[in-house]
């Protein structure tokens, strides 16, 4: 009778174990839905809200405002420099850090990483400390006429320093993947260093590369704190996109600071859908 009762019990506690199993993940993905709402979703919509409620005229008019159209031009200056920079050195480094093993590597590794974990305030206070009227170069910069600190280098180094490991970190897992054989063959086929990495080695890395070209873009265009730092914040001179927005927002003029922050997120719109057909272009090559 006992093993009776027993074997009556198990299939009810396998239906009750399914039951659990069935709403555990709907209450999981309804957690995680009204956070990214609250969080993600909800304020963007009222940034395209606030843009676009009083029509298409007004936004575009405060597109055509002087101080936004520098602050853009500045923007694409900003990302139009920092980006080549940090690709030379991007490829530089993945190459030497994947095809060499010496010591220090991860110490080299550690200093690529420094821009994801140290603070963008941080990082603009370096670069005042160093370039400023007071800093470690400032005496000798005042004294050749060169201003680096509230000006457009003090800017460019910002945005370069806050995007430098994006291309190197996604160069790099790619390189240690492929290995050296195609290299190595080319080599001996009498084939010359630049041209192994034109014809060989590149287009291995090549969606790797634009990966970390799009990422690079997107946080060198989307720079706040850093560059905040650095610039001063004088509208028509040394203001980007980004600080635009905070200012055009503290001046209450809510429609531009709107209109500005509806570019910035169509930047972030279309780097995460080019994110997402190089992802697919990866896994595609991977599967063949």
């Amino acid at each position: 009778m006992a093993n009776l009762e027993v074997s009556n019990n198990l299939p009810r506690q396998t239906r009750n174990i399914k039951k659990q199993a069935n709403w555990v993940p709907v209450v999981l993905i309804g957690v995680a839905i009204a956070y990214l709402a609250l969080v993600l979703y909800i304020p963007a919509f009222n940034v395209f809200y606030q843009a676009f409620k009083k029509g298409v005229g007004p936004f575009f008019s405060n597109l055509t405002k002087p101080d936004f159209l520098h602050a853009v031009k500045l923007t694409v200056m900003l990302a139009a420099i920092a980006l080549p920079l940090n690709t030379v050195f991007g490829l530089c480094a993945a190459w030497a850090i994947a095809r060499r093993k010496f010591p220090g590597r991860a110490f080299i590794l550690s200093i690529i990483d420094l821009p994801f974990s140290i603070s963008p305030v941080v990082a603009g206070l370096m670069l005042v400390l160093l370039y400023g009227s007071n800093g470690w170069f400032g005496p000798w910069l005042q004294e050749h006429n060169l201003k680096v600190i509230f000006a457009f280098p003090g800017m460019v180094l910002a945005t370069a320093f806050v995007s430098m490991p994006f291309v190197a970190r996604e160069v790099i897992p790619v390189l240690e993947e492929i290995g050296t054989d195609q290299e190595e063959a080319a080599k001996t086929l009498g084939a010359k260093d630049w041209q192994i990495f034109w014809r060989v080695t590149l287009p291995n890395i090549r969606w790797g590369l634009l990966y970390g070209l799009i990422l690079t873009n997107a946080r060198a265009m989307g720079e706040f704190g850093a560059v905040s730092v650095v610039s001063g914040n004088i509208a028509g001179k040394t203001q980007s996109l980004p600080l635009f927005v905070e200012d055009a927002y503290k001046q209450y003029e809510t429609e531009a600071a709107y209109s500005a922050a509806v570019l910035l997120a169509l930047l972030a719109v279309v780097t995460l859908v080019l994110k997402e057909i190089l992802e697919r272009k990866t896994r595609i090559k991977q599967e063949k």
